[in-house]
């Protein structure tokens, strides 16, 4: 029987996604305008929120971008927010979407060197536990200084490099034929314990290295947006910034690498998957494959991208230019120096960013209807309002965690930051009372917001990358994965906020490590909308 023009509508809505996602999903944009006009604008707000991280949620049922824009779209449309709201969002936001357009792409280009040093470290730490340790006090240490989605970007990139591996030879194909993700299936059923327990090893190093770009993250006044612009309005420098995280930062970085231990030791959690040995010998021998058939001219390609990747490293380091422009030049220059000159050979490098990048736009539209919608302003009037000075402190650290989770950290940061500035200025808090809220609110936005996928920006482009679905690492999976360090490193920020902050604060006054800060002149700051 041939099918209907109205069945036609309903198959290509949404294509292969389940039927009950596809009535999710039209219920939703019924059931939005309804709540919005004639119950309540605000409860319509949440809906919102809670409708996108849904899709979130459904990432490897749909990709979250059309179901999530549709919502986003309606928005819009019913009056949530404005396309001028949406527009500010982008805009103070451009530096992270030039950084996925650019860097991601450059990345993309020095995929040969990445895969060659980590090769040598998989194959040269026999044990998980030490692996694991290493790939999370990595990813720390590079982003402290870079920037996370960076780091993640070259996680991703070589895993998928080793995925392809095994998955050549599994699949009977010699090393230097191309790859093709979609012929999973195709692998021999002899080989199939040894797929499940290689993803299950990929899962949980890229696991850890994202947890580590929080734990890097929070120490510096680089590591993530938020935090320069609540350095900015403090007035701390590089050091000074530093130091005063240190009474947090540093027992949650020991507590970490803890924790990174004991659930790989203790296999819990989804940890604990080992390299089999038949990925192993695959690996090794793809390693004594490259080295007998490199030539000069690969010899030669990979020590561009090694004075490439110092530039990256000094360049960012050092902030010379905007995070996404040093990853245009280095798309630039790995490609002139490297013999990559066709446009479809470059167009490769953009196929996994804008996808995402797209999906961050949709993300910042959800952030203007928070903001419009006054979402999350009963939360800081409340806290705003306790009097008792360390209770204000761990309540703005639990705050900002909990809204961090399910929006965006650098959206979350700004706004505290500029309410607590004003109470400063308007007397309502002294300034020592205003530099450890300020701590308070840094942490608050790094640490508990690993529970996530969409708490992390790291995390969201992993579980959207087309890595994902190959290692089967889903949103439920993402966030019991997460459960561990969540806890700890929620629990141990919490406890250096209430026992260790004020009186460390003071014993760095005492041996001039900081020191004490006028009431600094009110200025506004990106992203709060305010």
């Amino acid at each position: 029987m041939p099918m209907s023009l109205g069945s036609a509508f309903i198959k290509n809505f949404l294509g292969k996604a389940p039927d009950w996602y596809k009535v999710a999903i039209i219920a939703f944009l019924i059931i939005n305008p309804i709540v919005f006009f004639l119950i309540n604008p605000f409860v319509a707000g949440w809906l919102l929120v809670a409708e996108f991280i849904f899709t979130l949620a459904m990432a490897l049922k749909c990709y979250p971008l059309q179901p999530g824009g549709l919502l986003a779209i309606e928005a819009v449309a019913i009056g949530m927010t404005s396309p001028e709201q949406v527009k500010h969002e982008l805009v103070a936001n451009i530096e992270v979407l030039l950084l996925l357009v650019f860097m991601v792409a450059g990345i993309y280009f020095m995929k040969h060197l990445l895969l060659f040093i980590f090769t040598k470290i998989l194959l040269g730490i026999r044990s998980k536990a030490i692996l694991s340790i290493a790939f999370c006090v990595a990813a720390a240490f590079l982003s402290a200084f870079l920037d996370a989605l960076t780091v993640i970007a070259v996680i991703i990139s070589v895993a998928v490099g080793f995925y392809s591996i095994y998955h050549k030879v599994a699949s009977g194909r010699p090393f230097n034929q191309p790859h093709d993700h979609t012929q999973d299936e195709q692998i021999p059923e002899l080989t199939r314990d040894d797929l499940e327990n290689y993803r299950a090893f990929l899962r949980s190093l890229l696991m850890h290295a994202g947890v580590g770009t929080a734990l890097g993250g929070v120490t510096t006044m680089v590591g993530e947006p938020q935090n320069l612009i609540i350095a900015d309005q403090a007035g701390w420098f590089f050091g000074e910034f530093l130091v005063r995280m240190a009474p947090v930062t540093l027992p949650v970085f020991i507590c970490g690498i803890a924790t990174c231990f004991l659930v790989e030791k203790f296999k819990v959690f989804g940890y604990g998957a080992k390299l089999p040995p038949n990925v192993r010998k695959i690996l090794i021998d793809f390693d004594t494959e490259e080295r007998k058939t490199r030539t000069k001219q690969d010899v030669a390609k990979l020590w561009i991208q090694g004075l490439i990747a110092l530039w990256l490293i000094l360049g960012l380091a050092m902030h010379l230019a905007a995070v996404g422009l040093i990853g245009l030049s280095v798309i630039i220059m790995a490609t002139a120096f490297t013999g990559v000159i066709e446009e479809h050979s470059l167009g490769k490098a953009f196929e996994e960013a804008l996808p995402f990048t797209a999906l961050l736009a949709v993300f910042f539209s959800i952030v203007a209807v928070i903001i419009d919608q006054g979402l999350f302003k009963p939360i800081i009037d409340a806290v705003l309002h306790i009097q008792d000075n360390e209770t204000q402190l761990a309540l703005f650290y639990i705050a900002n965690g909990l809204l961090s989770m399910v929006s965006d950290n650098v959206f979350v940061g700004t706004v505290y930051i500029n309410e607590v500035k004003t109470a400063m200025m308007e007397g309502v808090i002294s300034r020592d009372q205003f530099d450890l809220l300020a701590v308070a609110i840094n942490t608050g936005t790094n640490l508990p917001s690993v529970a996530t996928p969409n708490g992390q920006a790291a995390f969201l482009f992993l579980l959207t990358s087309a890595l994902a679905p190959l290692i089967r690492l889903s949103y439920g999976r993402m966030v019991i994965m997460a459960l561990p360090y969540t806890v700890v490193l929620t629990l141990v920020g919490l406890a250096g906020i209430i026992y260790l902050v004020e009186p460390m604060t003071a014993q760095f006054y005492d041996l001039g490590w900081i020191t004490h800060h006028s009431v600094p002149h009110m200025e506004s700051v990106v992203s709060s909308g305010h």
